[in-house]
């Protein structure tokens, strides 16, 4: 009952204020630039990375990034940079 009522205190926060949603439900923003650059913010780490696959994990499922020649330019504890050919995002349910 409490997380209901959280979430529906979050969503009028969100919807009245103003404000991101991003910010205030805690979900990840997913900036890309074409296929060679994907910047992912409010992640909750990094679960595997290889040159053809990164999966991070999200207060909510996962996000799994597939393509080729992955390299990780930035990485801080909520933020990540990627660069390569990206040829799939997706959100994977728990």
């Amino acid at each position: 009952m409490l997380k209901k009522f959280r979430s529906r205190m979050n969503n009028w926060i969100t919807n009245n204020m103003e404000l991101p949603a991003d910010v205030m439900m805690d979900l990840p923003r997913i900036t890309m630039i074409g296929q060679i650059h994907i910047y992912i913010e409010n992640h909750r780490g990094l679960l595997t990375f290889t040159d053809k696959e990164i999966r991070l994990l999200l207060k909510q499922g996962q996000l799994l990034v597939k393509g080729e020649s992955f390299v990780i330019r930035t990485i801080l504890p909520e933020e990540i940079l990627l660069e390569g050919k990206i040829s799939q995002v997706m959100y994977l349910e728990e």
